[in-house]
């Protein structure tokens, strides 16, 4: 029998290495919210709240390695541009939505993809041809196909050549291809495909000492099978404070001493 408990987030003491941060950008109302509660909660709320920003956070035991998700859900109004370069900067992964029956998010996921090659650009000194950012981008509501206003063309045209971009039409209401853009998105991250939605088992935080136990040889039980990808959503998740991100965000730019205590993951 498993011991429940709810221990600080800090008992993780998870390496940097393995902390990683999801953006998710877009128009409102072309489904963002929808698709972190996909991924979080595997089902999507029928009534519709706008977002000025919600963060998240997941923790994962993937064959012996903990790792830690950050999710921040983005405002589609970006009225402060400060807060939305914030964003860009301390991203290590994108997704961007636009609504298949809806021109203008099109053309603010074109923006966004240009914003985040030139904000990403000036922090790791480089051009924007040779910034290596991991973006899928949806084109989500592929369920009112009646009423799409993009052409395939134009979203070729927005991803080729770019082999860190992917493209899915996707649609959160029903789940059609979530998953596997999730999986894409890891993928190019170089991070476990086993972080996407249908491939790790759920538990809830009580039951976290599996995270902290999974990696011992010793470990066993018969609720959990030996090497088995746990996933679990951290309840009433904080986002970071902005001295955090600056750090967050220089860790990124020069990157990690793996080896030092001092370089463990911070969680706010």
């Amino acid at each position: 029998m498993i011991k429940k408990m709810s221990p600080s987030e800090n008992d993780f003491n998870i390496p940097a290495k393995n902390c990683h941060r999801m953006v998710i950008l877009g128009s409102t109302k072309v489904g963002k919210t929808a698709i972190i509660s996909r991924f979080l909660n595997g089902k999507v709320e029928e009534q519709y709240t706008p977002t000025i920003e919600d963060f998240h956070r997941k923790f994962y035991s993937i064959r012996g390695d903990v790792y830690q998700l950050d999710i921040l859900d983005t405002s589609g109004n970006h009225p402060f541009p400060a807060i939305r370069r914030l964003s860009i900067l301390t991203g290590d992964v994108f997704i961007l939505v636009f609504s298949l029956d809806n021109r203008d998010s099109f053309q603010e996921v074109q923006r966004l993809k240009r914003q985040i090659y030139e904000t990403k650009s000036c922090l790791k000194n480089k051009t924007k041809e040779n910034v290596d950012v991991p973006i899928v981008i949806c084109g989500n509501k592929c369920d009112r196909e009646l009423s799409r206003e993009i052409q395939n063309e134009e979203i070729e045209q927005l991803v080729s050549g770019d082999e860190q971009c992917a493209y899915y039409e996707i649609s959160a209401k029903w789940n059609t291809n979530v998953d596997q853009m999730f999986q894409t998105l890891f993928t190019m991250a170089k991070l476990p495909n086993e972080m996407s939605p249908d491939s790790h088992r759920k538990v809830s935080l009580q039951y976290c000492e599996v995270l902290h136990n999974s990696r011992r040889k010793s470990f066993r039980n018969k609720k959990f099978k030996d090497n088995e990808a746990l996933g679990v959503v951290a309840p009433f998740a904080r986002r970071p404070s902005l001295h955090s991100d600056l750090m967050y965000i220089k860790e990124k730019a020069t990157g990690c001493n793996q080896g030092k205590e001092k370089d463990r993951c911070t969680i706010c």
